[in-house]
């Protein structure tokens, strides 16, 4: 059967780089966002290179939704040998400037949305005694900046949550990580271009004795 990778909060940057990097090597893809017009382009790009891909529509900071999509997606192509949850907020604001309302808005997004994905895998991947879900996190997780605070404090909590589910499951055979990627995205840098940090997810996935947090 072929291999499957679901990734949360689909975009034109990492997500887009790592669907592609784990179609290269025969996974098929399954995506998650809320945009339905780009999901299809996304699908578009990639079938057009001939990759399997599937896409599915829900919003990361939504319970209902996003447990909806992952049901869709196990009943339509099977369980996932591997997930990513590369679903954030990138809200500028400064700290003294953000309120309770945006702060537990953002939260949904950038770490609740992370604990609801990794539930709905973890069970089948313990069934078949396998699995990877790694997590995108980011250098304000390590060096946080007031004018990126909502986003600062998910990234910690991404990283905290990475190490709890690691530290909960125990098993050398269903692996739990973050990508913390400290530097901006961009396609003309020589190491932080999207295609060069999606090659850490698949070092991750095919390398067994990698630690919880990939600092890159």
């Amino acid at each position: 059967m072929t291999s499957l990778l679901i990734i949360v909060g689909m975009g034109e940057g990492n997500g887009l780089a790592i669907a592609r990097r784990f179609a290269k090597e025969g996974f098929a893809i399954a995506m998650i966002a809320r945009n339905q017009s780009k999901l299809q382009e996304y699908r578009e790009q990639l079938q057009g290179s001939g990759y399997e891909v599937y896409d599915f529509v829900a919003d990361a900071g939504d319970e209902a939704s996003l447990k909806s999509a992952f049901a869709s997606i196990q009943e339509q192509l099977g369980n996932p040998d591997v997930l990513v949850y590369n679903a954030a907020v990138p809200r500028m604001e400064n700290v003294l400037n953000t309120s309770f309302e945006t702060l537990v808005n953002d939260f949904k997004v950038n770490i609740a949305g992370a604990l609801v994905a990794a539930q709905a895998v973890i069970p089948a991947m313990q069934a078949q005694g396998k699995g990877t879900i790694l997590l995108t996190g980011g250098g304000f997780a390590l060096y946080p900046s007031p004018d990126f605070a909502s986003l600062s404090i998910g990234k910690a909590g991404i990283r905290s949550l990475a190490n709890t589910l690691a530290g909960a499951l125990k098993s050398p055979n269903i692996r739990v990580g973050t990508i913390t990627i400290c530097g901006t995205v961009d396609a003309a840098d020589p190491k932080y271009s999207p295609d060069r940090i999606a090659d850490k997810y698949w070092e991750f996935h095919t390398t067994q004795d990698s630690e919880t947090e990939v600092v890159y």
